[in-house]
C-alpha cells in the first residue's frame, strides 16, 4: 500500500509470512489470493468517506504525539483499555490534560489486550509500514518505542500532507457541517495537492429535533440563508447550504441516523409538524416522525441536485449517562443495535427508490441485515448500494462474513467499494490494505471452488478497489 519509497518502511507487498498475512492456510488457495492482491496491492486509494479534519491538510498540521496519534482519538483503543480498569481520564479522552507519554505507556503495558483485534492489527500495520518501527509494544519498550515513534512526526515526511502522497491517495472525502464555509478545501484545491480532497454534507445536527442544539443550529441555519422561519424556508435553506457543497467539490450527503425509520407526508402535514416542532410542543412520536419524514426530502433533493445519500445505521450513542456527563459525546460508549432497513425504508424508497439517478448507500451494524436485507434490496433497486462493512464490522474476519452474505444475491457490483470511514489519518493505507487482502481471499476461494475463473476474479477485484466507488460515488 506504501510506495517504494516510503522513508525507512518495509513494503506491505513482501513475499513471505508477513507479506502473506490475511492470506488463506491452503498454499494453493493462498497462491491465487497472492496473485490477485498484487494486482491491486499499490492501487491509488479512492476514500469516499471519512472523517480526517481538511485543516490537517491545508495547514499540514504536524501530529503533536504518539498517545493523541494512536491511543487517545482512537474509540476502538480506548475503549478496550477502560474495559480493562482503565480510567479514560489517564488516556486523554475527552481533552482532559495527560502527559502522553503516561498514557502511553498505560497502552503499551496492556498491548497483549489487542491480540487478534481489527485495532492491534492496524496499529502494528501502522508502526511497522508506515512508521518503519519494528519494537513489540511492551511496558519495557514504552519509551523507546514511544520516542521512536516521536521522532518519526518531527520529520517532514510524516506531516500530513506528505503522507497524503505517500499513500498514493486518489481522492479523501472530510465530513462536514452544512454552515462550514469550506475555506480550507478551497486551500487545498488551490495548493496543488495531488488528489482530491472532497467535503462531505452531513446534515444530522439540523434534521433531528432530539438534538440538544437543534434550536440553536436550525436558527443558524436560517440565519445563514436569510430564510423565513417556515418549512418552505427550512427546505429552501438546506438547498442552498447542499449547492454550496456541490460547488466545493462534494458529491455525496451522510447521514448517521440510530432508526433508519422513513416517514412520508403531504407538504401540508409537514408544515404543520414542523411549527409544532419549532413551538417546542411536539411529542416523542411527533419528532421521531419528522426526523423519518426528512430522509425522505433529504432523498427528494439528492434526486434533484445528484449528491450520493449514505445511511450509517443502527448505532446507540453515548449509552453510558456517567461517562457522557464526564467525557462528552464520542468517548467510546457508542453500541450497535438491530435495525429493520426493510421496513424503515419503505417509504422513502416508495417515494424515491426508482428515481433515475438517485444512489442511496446503506451501511450497517447489524451484520444480519446483510443477508436478509440490504443485499436483497440492492439487487433489486437500481438506487441502493451496500456500504462496506462500517465501524465494528471493518476487521478481516467480518468483512470475510460480510462477502459471504451478500454476495449470493447481489454480486459484487452492488457494493460500494471499500470505505475507511475513519479520522486515525496513519491508518488508511493499513485499512485498505485488509479489505484488498480479505477480497483477495475470498476470490481466491470462489476460484478454487469453481464458482468463477482466475481472469473474473482478476476484473472483480481491478473493480473493487477504484472504479467501483468512484461509479458509486459519482467521482
Amino acid at each position: 500500500m506504501l510506495r517504494q519509497d516510503s522513508p525507512d518502511a518495509p513494503s506491505s507487498t513482501e513475499v513471505g509470512p508477513d507479506g502473506d498475512r490475511l492470506f488463506p492456510g491452503d498454499p494453493s488457495t493462498r497462491a491465487i489470493a497472492r496473485a490477485l492482491y498484487e494486482r491491486i496491492a499499490d492501487a491509488p486509494i479512492v476514500s469516499p468517506h471519512g472523517h480526517v479534519p481538511a485543516e490537517w491538510i491545508a495547514r499540514d498540521v504536524p501530529f503533536t504525539d504518539p498517545a493523541s496519534l494512536l491511543v487517545t482519538h482512537d474509540h476502538y483503543v480506548t475503549r478496550l483499555l477502560h474495559a480493562s480498569g482503565v480510567d479514560l481520564d489517564d488516556l486523554g479522552v475527552g481533552g482532559n490534560a495527560v502527559d502522553p507519554r503516561q498514557a502511553w505507556r498505560e497502552f503499551a503495558s496492556r498491548w497483549h489486550l489487542f491480540a487478534g483485534t481489527a485495532s492491534g492489527y492496524w496499529i502494528e500495520d501502522e508502526l511497522r509500514h508506515v512508521l518503519g518501527i519494528d519494537a513489540t509494544l511492551s511496558a519495557e519498550t514504552a519509551d523507546k518505542v514511544y520516542d521512536a515513534v516521536r521522532a518519526r512526526l518531527a520529520e517532514p515526511a510524516f506531516r500530513p500532507r506528505a503522507l497524503f502522497e505517500r499513500f498514493a491517495i486518489e481522492v479523501l472525502a472530510t465530513t462536514d457541517d452544512p454552515l462550514d464555509d469550506l475555506h480550507f478545501h478551497d486551500e487545498i484545491a488551490q495548493s496543488g495537492l495531488p488528489g482530491r480532497v472532497l467535503p462531505t454534507f452531513r446534515p444530522d445536527r439540523y434534521l433531528d429535533p432530539d438534538c440538544s442544539t437543534f434550536d440553536s443550529d436550525l436558527a443558524a441555519l436560517l440565519g445563514a440563508t436569510s430564510q423565513p422561519g417556515t418549512f418552505d424556508g427550512y427546505l429552501s435553506a438546506l438547498r442552498e447550504r447542499r449547492a454550496h457543497f456541490i460547488e466545493h467539490g462534494a458529491t455525496s450527503a451522510d447521514h448517521g441516523i440510530e432508526d433508519p425509520a422513513t416517514v412520508d407526508m403531504t407538504d401540508d402535514d409537514a408544515r404543520d409538524l414542523f411549527q409544532v416542532i419549532v413551538a417546542g410542543r411536539a411529542t416523542a412520536r411527533q419528532r421521531a416522525a419528522f426526523r423519518g419524514h426528512m430522509l425522505v426530502r433529504m432523498a427528494e433533493m439528492s434526486v434533484d441536485d445528484g449528491l450520493v445519500m449514505t445511511i450509517h445505521a443502527g448505532v446507540v450513542r453515548n449509552h453510558s449517562t456517567a461517562t457522557l456527563r464526564r467525557f462528552g459525546p464520542d468517548s467510546g460508549h457508542d453500541f450497535p443495535r438491530s435495525t429493520d432497513f426493510v421496513r424503515g425504508l419503505r417509504p422513502l424508497l416508495e417515494r424515491h427508490g426508482l428515481a433515475r439517478g438517485l444512489h442511496l448507500v446503506l451501511f450497517a451494524v447489524d451484520e444480519t441485515v446483510y443477508s436478509r436485507e440490504i443485499a436483497p434490496m440492492a439487487s433489486f433497486y437500481p438506487s441502493v448500494f451496500i456500504g462496506a462493512p462500517w465501524w465494528f464490522l471493518d476487521a478481516p474476519d467480518a468483512m470475510m462474513r460480510f462477502r459471504a452474505a451478500v454476495t449470493e444475491s447481489a454480486g459484487f457490483s452492488r457494493g460500494s467499494g471499500f470505505i475507511d470511514d475513519t479520522r486515525a489519518f496513519l491508518s488508511i493505507p493499513a485499512r485498505h490494505d485488509t479489505a484488498r487482502r480479505v477480497d483477495a481471499s475470498f476470490l481466491a476461494r470462489l476460484v478454487v471452488e469453481g464458482r468463477i475463473g482466475e481472469q473474473t476474479a482478476g476484473t472483480i477485484i481491478d473493480d473493487i478497489v477504484g472504479p467501483q466507488p468512484r461509479r458509486v460515488f459519482k467521482l
